[in-house]
């Protein structure tokens, strides 16, 4: 299979190494050939480290190498059976890439957009056959990442959402199908995560540390929200609240915080700027760690942020059930293997009760009359029901 990727960053070059080591013929498109060159390296760099972790040898090495083309024009893809594009979060440069490349590849081609927030029914639209575009969505790093969500936008046929899905189930990745909303599956329900945590800071009851801790300790998170936001970059991940907050109409669920808008104003934008909500030295690292201990954290104090969050969690997870999203099973699906959750969000609702879920939600939604706090009408009636996710 011939497969063409459109940008050459971080993302692009990760789906290309995927495509490559499942033994496609991969051409990495860029208009930098600085861009490619990097691109180029880095790969050298990321198989080199394999080799000495012995998970692959020389050979598998320079098979994968071989099966990647650097190019400079997007008429290099003309033979590819699926391109997939992962350039910058515009659509105006999205559709404008998309209406020239369909210029050029077959009638057949599958045109695909690894955006992670922006709608797949506007960017198909940029197309004369709009039934060949399809959203599939790799988390990074894309090589290490198991989840890729495909998206088919209203426009997408079935023949295409099939082979989507067999495409990347080939290449060894878990899929997830998602409707085309804001968000889509993970970077939906994961708004919680990092808003409710905001919102906690906020209201002066802790400390990033101590949030980050409790939902680290009693949660079993790999990264709390600080940690995280900072990892991912502040700029990045407002952005992709805002563009979610707006294209919800605003509703309150998604408001972005001052906080993180601040700064990502003031360029505190995590380890790449060598400060966010933490401090890092020049090659990333935390410096002095989270300076928190069980001791110093009461335990009601760190149950009451971990249960916040978690509820808050498991509401925009039920809504996205509720409201055909996606299946259950992809639900849990995504947010254990796109984002490292430790357990499957609905699956937890089981573990810990619904009833409760349905009862700290509305205690909040008494507490603070806002509509975020709202409990979404499945839960609500899996609860009167006496029902269960799985």
């Amino acid at each position: 299979m011939n497969v063409g990727i459109i940008g050459s960053g971080t993302m692009g070059s990760g789906i290309a190494q995927v495509a490559a080591t499942s033994g496609c013929k991969v051409k990495l498109y860029d208009t930098n050939q600085n861009a490619l060159d990097k691109a180029k390296a880095s790969l050298e760099k990321i198989l080199n480290r394999l080799i000495e972790k012995k998970r692959i040898d020389e050979t598998e090495k320079s098979r994968i190498q071989a099966n990647i083309t650097y190019v400079s024009s997007l008429k290099e893809l003309t033979d590819s059976n699926v391109t997939i594009e992962a350039i910058i979060e515009n659509l105006d440069i999205k559709k404008k890439v998309f209406a020239e490349l369909e210029s050029y590849v077959s009638s057949d081609c599958i045109i695909a957009s690894n955006t992670s927030s922006l709608s797949i029914a506007s960017i198909a639209a940029s197309l004369n056959t709009p039934e060949r575009c399809v959203g599939i969505h790799f988390f990074n790093p894309a090589p290490l990442m198991k989840l890729v969500e495909v998206i088919p936008a209203i426009q997408t046929s079935e023949a295409v959402l099939k082979k989507s899905v067999q495409i990347i189930s080939d290449w060894k990745k878990i899929v997830a199908v998602a409707k085309d909303t804001p968000g889509f599956i993970v970077n939906r329900v994961a708004r919680p995560f990092y808003g409710e945590s905001l919102r906690i800071y906020e209201e002066g009851i802790a400390d990033f540390a101590t949030i980050d801790w409790s939902l680290k300790t009693l949660g079993g998170f790999r990264m709390g929200p600080f940690e995280l936001m900072d990892f991912i970059g502040n700029d990045v991940n407002y952005t992709v609240t805002e563009t979610v907050f707006t294209a919800f109409y605003f509703d309150s669920r998604y408001k972005p915080a001052f906080t993180q808008k601040r700064f990502a104003e003031a360029g505190y934008l995590g380890r790449k700027s060598g400060k966010g909500y933490y401090d890092y030295d020049d090659n990333g690292k935390l410096i002095g760690g989270l300076d928190v201990t069980s001791s110093a954290v009461e335990r009601s104090l760190a149950e009451s942020i971990f249960n916040r969050v978690l509820v808050m969690l498991i509401n925009e997870a039920a809504d996205a059930l509720f409201l055909n999203v996606a299946s259950a099973e992809d639900i849990d699906n995504a947010m254990t293997k796109g984002v490292n959750y430790p357990k499957g969000l609905l699956a937890w609702a089981d573990e810990i009760g619904i009833d409760k879920c349905v009862t700290a939600l509305d205690r909040l939604y008494d507490e603070y009359h806002e509509d975020r706090y709202r409990c979404s009408p499945l839960l609500r009636k899996m609860n009167r029901e006496n029902k269960t996710f799985f």
